[in-house]
């Protein structure tokens, strides 16, 4: 049996260690608040994150990190982007040796602009031979009630692409497996900034047309990024590209979409964030993407208009403008 501790409490966390019961292992949460922890273990749910879904009795939480990992096959980090350096290093001393490490985050870290894996990498040392990540459509609450799902276990190495997969394969949950971990991660960064576009133009009453064109350009945007970073192109036609961001940019139970809603309908970023627990990544990432692109030369007009709106500097309304006002071009970039 497939020992797993899963490393955040939160709705896509519970969700995942949900599946990896289902696909047949013993699983341990660690959550940072001891008192959510103790209802978990109390009431086989999640009453904070996913409140009416039962929860398999195999899972267990803890808010001790040592205990979490104890004996574990397999670390699935499951934390907001940009607080896991911080909270890896702290785990780091507790991690069995062996153990694969999965990266649930979809995000780039501010002020390196390195990607999850990266940052895994730098902090622990376990080398493309025990990193992966998990991407595609996630909607974390149809996940829990076990509405059929497929996504994505990306790897460098093949055989711990392989062995995640099984470990995650259940009745309702089927996983894909990739070589391509940077389009991967870029495919999940990218999109919590897309979807915020196309929530500041549905928050604007705009409707089917405006939201499919961002979709569609944002792709383009994401697929000419992962190109400058050696990603392979077809990753961003499969589930943790187009996959993953129809669901979030189309979805009301996106965490983005949501937000980029309320930006449209005129609340500030201050005010949005006050009024909600759960973190929407693509406010922090717009930034850190934004600044990777940069690095590489390459032009991404709606994570940087995005960008502008996030930082106060433009309204959504300027946003669309300058969007729509930007010179005419070829649809394919470069021709």
């Amino acid at each position: 049996m497939t020992r797993a501790a899963v490393f955040g409490a939160g709705s896509w966390g519970t969700a995942f260690a949900l599946v990896l019961a289902d696909a047949g292992a013993d699983v341990t949460i660690w959550g940072r608040r001891p008192e959510l922890c103790d209802a978990i273990n109390a009431t086989h749910t999640n009453p904070d994150y996913l409140p009416g879904v039962a929860l398999p009795p195999v899972i267990r939480a803890t808010h001790d990190p040592g205990e979490a990992a104890h004996e574990a096959d397999l670390v699935v980090l499951a934390v907001p982007s940009q607080s896991l350096r911080e909270n890896l290093s702290a785990w780091a001393p507790e991690l069995p040796s062996s153990a694969s490490l999965v990266s649930l985050m979809k995000g780039v870290e501010l002020g390196t602009a390195k990607r999850m894996s990266e940052v895994i990498d730098d902090v622990t040392g376990a080398g493309p031979a025990r990193i992966a990540a998990v991407s595609g459509p996630n909607l974390a609450r149809e996940i829990a009630q076990r509405q059929p799902a497929a996504s994505v276990v990306a790897a460098a190495d093949d055989d711990l692409a392989k062995r995640i997969q099984q470990a995650c394969h259940s009745p309702h949950f089927r996983p894909y497996t990739n070589h391509d971990l940077v389009g991967a991660e870029l495919g999940g960064a990218v999109k919590n900034v897309i979807a915020l576009a196309v929530g500041i133009a549905a928050g604007l009453g705009f409707g089917d047309n405006a939201r499919a064109s961002v979709i569609t350009r944002g792709l383009a945007e994401t697929a000419r990024l992962g190109a400058a970073l050696g990603a392979d192109a077809y990753t961003f036609s499969g589930l943790a590209g187009l996959g993953d961001l129809a669901a979030t940019c189309m979805s009301p139970l996106s965490r983005n979409r949501s937000f980029g809603e309320k930006l449209g309908g005129g609340m500030t970023v201050a005010e949005i964030v006050a009024g909600t627990r759960q973190v929407a990544e693509g406010v922090k990432s717009c930034e850190s993407i934004l600044d990777l692109a940069g690095r590489h030369g390459v032009d991404m007009p709606i994570v940087q208009h995005v960008t502008g709106v996030v930082r106060g500097e433009l309204t959504p309304a300027e946003m669309v403008g300058s969007l729509l006002s930007r010179s005419a071009k070829p649809e394919r970039h470069g021709h």
